[in-house]
């Protein structure tokens, strides 16, 4: 059976969430978010996106919980656009894109996100507090899905397309992803 789902991972701020919806309108498939989960976890847990992130590192139950459910997602489900670090792993079949950013970039981006729209769990006092948070973040996931699947979520091996996010606006960005599935489609 061929799977129609696509997995978008990423970097911090690179636009997996935006550049997910998009796709998924575009190809009339359902739209799932888990970095939308877990600021709903971190809610409920009264944390930070960040906070809960590192304890996270102790706490398994928390990726145990999103890993789950990508998992029921992946045994039951097709024409799917997910975005999540992780969901690649949990769903081998699907078509998987990482869309990269550096860290200066996303900073900026994620502060100018949170001072327009507000986001819940996320502060941002100043680009360089963000900075920092997504550097802490970052180090806090590698060494998690290190320790409990012995992966890398940013090696660029694990995934179908790697896509700049700087060098390319969004809709360059979805016109790459819609363009590179119908081609991998037409392949299998």
């Amino acid at each position: 059976m061929t799977r129609e789902i696509i997995t978008i991972a990423g970097s911090l701020g690179s636009g997996k969430s935006s550049t997910a919806k998009a796709v998924a309108a575009a190809l009339s498939y359902r739209h799932f978010s888990s970095g939308d989960l877990f600021r709903k976890i971190a809610a409920e847990r009264n944390e930070s996106v960040e906070a809960m992130n590192l304890s996270a590192e102790t706490q398994k139950d928390i990726d145990y919980r999103v890993d789950e459910l990508l998992r029921e997602m992946y045994a039951n489900e097709d024409k799917m656009v997910i975005d999540s670090r992780m969901a690649w792993h949990w769903m081998p079949e699907s078509f998987k894109v990482f869309l990269e950013l550096d860290a200066d970039t996303a900073a900026h981006r994620i502060f100018d996100h949170v001072r327009k729209e507000g986001r819940v769990s996320e502060e941002a006092s100043s680009v360089e507090d963000v900075k920092a948070s997504i550097e802490r973040r970052f180090a806090s996931e590698q060494k998690r899905y290190f320790s409990l699947y012995g992966v890398n979520p940013t090696d660029s091996n694990n995934f179908n397309l790697v896509i700049n996010t700087k060098e390319n606006d969004l809709q360059t960005v979805i016109a790459m992803v819609l363009s590179a599935y119908d081609a991998h489609r037409s392949s299998i």
